[in-house]
């Protein structure tokens, strides 16, 4: 017997009210939604523009940011290329942007450069004085700052009283500090000056065994610790045996 399809007639009002149900659930939901947008519409626009606004300004301002930097790096190359051609003056016109730049190792680099160019133009009043204002600028990384310090006291070394060079290098004339050989040396110098031999000579031999102060500092350390009556070379050699010396 075939079966019949047919709805009854109880079933039929069943599925007209799920249908009108779910007409007046749809109703209900957009007069929902109208109301909301009515209500908060403008201020969830808002909400969005000021993202897309402050979205909008990150990106320009990393990209800022990344041009500004390469085109401080542009101007540092072009700087440096003429330093290698000996044109001191278009160096300096190079780095005069440089020299106010955000970048603080560009700043640094820049200022001190400007200095080395004054003292190849023999004019050390103006390299002292930009070394020392790299020096005392606290906003800069320290082994820059350190670095004009050194500069400074070596170009205005023979009007310094010994004891100002012992103060100002001597907490950089220690192994183990990157500058130790500039320092150390200038400051073994000033104690000979004030006669005490009893500092010189061993800082000449701590010069002389260091294998990370350059070969010209180190040379004239071993000679200079000889004349203290100091053997370095025999204290090297016996560091090597013992194995107690540096490594390259």
């Amino acid at each position: 017997m075939a079966k019949d399809d047919k709805k009854t007639p109880e079933e039929e009002p069943d599925r007209s009210e799920q249908v009108f149900m779910r007409e007046v659930d749809d109703a209900v939901r957009q007069a929902d939604l109208q109301n909301f947008a009515a209500r908060y519409g403008i201020w969830i626009g808002l909400v969005i523009v000021v993202g897309l606004a402050s979205l909008a300004g990150w990106i320009f301002w990393n990209n800022s940011q990344q041009e500004e930097a390469g085109l401080r790096s542009e101007e540092y190359v072009a700087a440096i290329d003429s330093m290698r051609q000996n044109n001191l003056d278009g160096a300096s016109t190079a780095l005069k942007p440089l020299e106010e730049a955000k970048q603080d190792g560009y700043r640094a680099a820049a200022q001190l450069m400007q200095a080395n160019i004054a003292l190849e133009k023999e004019d050390p009043a103006a390299a002292i004085a930009g070394y020392q204002k790299v020096a005392a600028d606290e906003t800069l990384p320290q082994p820059f700052r350190d670095l004009a310090l050194i500069r400074q006291t070596a170009t205005e070394y023979d009007s310094l009283e010994p004891q100002q060079v012992v103060d100002r290098l001597k907490p950089l004339a220690v192994p183990g500090n990157p500058w130790f050989g500039s320092a150390g040396e200038m400051v073994a110098i000033a104690y000979l000056q004030m006669e005490n031999t009893d500092l010189a000579g061993p800082l000449f031999a701590q010069l002389a065994q260091d294998l990370s102060v350059p070969p010209t500092i180190r040379s004239r350390a071993l000679q200079m610790a000889g004349v203290q009556g100091i053997d370095a070379v025999t204290e090297i050699e016996e560091d090597a045996e013992t194995g107690t010396g540096e490594t390259e």
